[in-house]
């Protein structure tokens, strides 16, 4: 999926544009806006940006991971090197390992709370100044929806694009929101 990044300082503009996309077909789940002010974004009925997606605690705790898992490696090695694992038995080497590799993820989440999300951090400035960010994930054939509708509203100006959120992050999110409002 490809991401549209859109400026804005108007909120019922915004949301004027959230409801045409998802009356032309596109999902609630690939429509963002990133502003200071969550709980504004909530009397206009807009799709905020979530808390971890604002901080870049994936993106770390996968670095954190990578580091674990080799880590955890190096750690069967030196055991399997030195014949302590045939000496004695395997499961103090499994259990460092799996320490060490929940640790380093863990640390690397941490790491990750105290930054900015990567993507998101260019856009600081503007919403420091009281600007909305707009954002859209979309498939190739609704590349021309968006262009449609995003040309009646002259007040957003094109902020960049890049890689959007996977399809199936996506899918699982909105098979996640249908399910949380079904009812019996």
């Amino acid at each position: 999926m490809k991401r549209h990044y859109y400026i804005s300082d108007d909120l019922k503009d915004l949301e004027s544009v959230e409801v045409e996309l998802e009356n032309s077909g596109v999902d609630t789940e690939q429509i963002h806006v990133l502003s200071e002010d969550d709980a504004y974004l909530e009397t206009h009925h807009l799709h905020a940006v979530d808390s971890i997606s604002k901080k870049d605690v994936i993106r770390s705790g996968i670095f954190g991971l990578i580091i674990g898992i080799v880590g955890a490696v190096i750690i069967f090695s030196i055991s399997y090197q030195t014949g302590i694992s045939e000496e004695y038995t395997w499961a103090p080497a499994l259990f460092l390992s799996i320490a060490f590799l929940g640790f380093c993820t863990w640390e690397g989440g941490l790491w990750g709370i105290q930054k900015p999300n990567r993507e998101l951090a260019r856009f600081q400035d503007a919403i420091k100044s009281g600007s909305h960010v707009f954002f859209v994930d979309i498939k190739d054939d609704q590349e021309s929806i968006v262009n449609r509708v995003i040309q009646t509203h002259p007040n957003l100006k094109l902020a960049g694009s890049g890689n959007g959120s996977p399809g199936w992050v996506v899918g699982t999110q909105r098979r996640f929101n249908k399910f949380m409002t079904w009812a019996p």
